[in-house]
């Protein structure tokens, strides 16, 4: 399978979670004047497509820079599951992917294609979004969960502001992508990917490079 780009490309349009900056790219040298080009980038480690590290809701947990490269490149799974807005993914669902397709093994990385990110235009994105929930979160801890990505903003329903998943995932160590595009391009339940954030020293996240191959 040829390379599949899993990034949204990061602009000054790219809508943003609610409360979070715009990314701003700012000039700062010209070839007229300076002889070359060169911008700042002001924006949220968290824009886009993004990782989160365990410490983004543990104050113990690992931080960006501490995430060993041998849990951000290897084989996932892809579990697809149309959910429309407020939709939980539930442990049911995950348990019938595994009737229907083989047990999840221990310390595997997941992904989740629901079809949410066609809606990254629409107000309701960040709101309404679908996302597990505790019982599907639980059930993910028990097999030692390596990494969970998801095509939506948030791996929380966009309705719940207490954000119950993330503690979950984050207490257990288990990292977090979101934000994910083209998950749909991918053809079989088994995947390589690689995940590649910043090395930004004690941060709670970063943009990251997602491809599928």
């Amino acid at each position: 399978m040829k390379p599949i780009d899993l990034t949204l490309t990061i602009s000054k349009s790219i809508p943003s979670f609610p409360g979070s900056p715009k990314p701003q790219f700012i000039l700062w040298s010209d070839i007229k004047d300076d002889g070359y080009n060169l911008e700042l980038l002001f924006l949220s480690s968290h824009t886009g497509t993004h990782i989160d590290a365990p410490y983004h809701f543990v104050k113990n947990g690992i931080k960006i820079h501490q995430i060993p490269l041998d849990r951000l490149i290897g084989k996932a799974i892809l579990i697809k599951l149309k959910k429309l807005k407020n939709s939980q993914i539930t442990k049911q669902d995950i348990m019938i992917f595994e009737k229907n397709n083989g047990i999840i093994p221990n310390h595997s990385s997941v992904f989740f294609f629901t079809q949410w990110q066609k809606n990254l235009q629409k107000e309701n994105y960040f709101t309404e979004n679908p996302g597990l929930n505790k019982s599907a979160a639980n059930y993910l801890i028990s097999k030692k969960i390596n990494l969970v990505g998801i095509d939506s903003p948030s791996i929380d329903l966009g309705n719940d502001s207490s954000f119950p998943v993330h503690h979950i995932l984050s207490k257990n160590n288990i990292l977090i992508v979101e934000n994910l595009t083209n998950l749909n391009k991918i053809s079989s339940i088994e995947f390589n990917f690689t995940i590649l954030p910043l090395k930004l020293k004690d941060a709670t996240g970063s943009p990251v490079r997602a491809l599928a191959s």
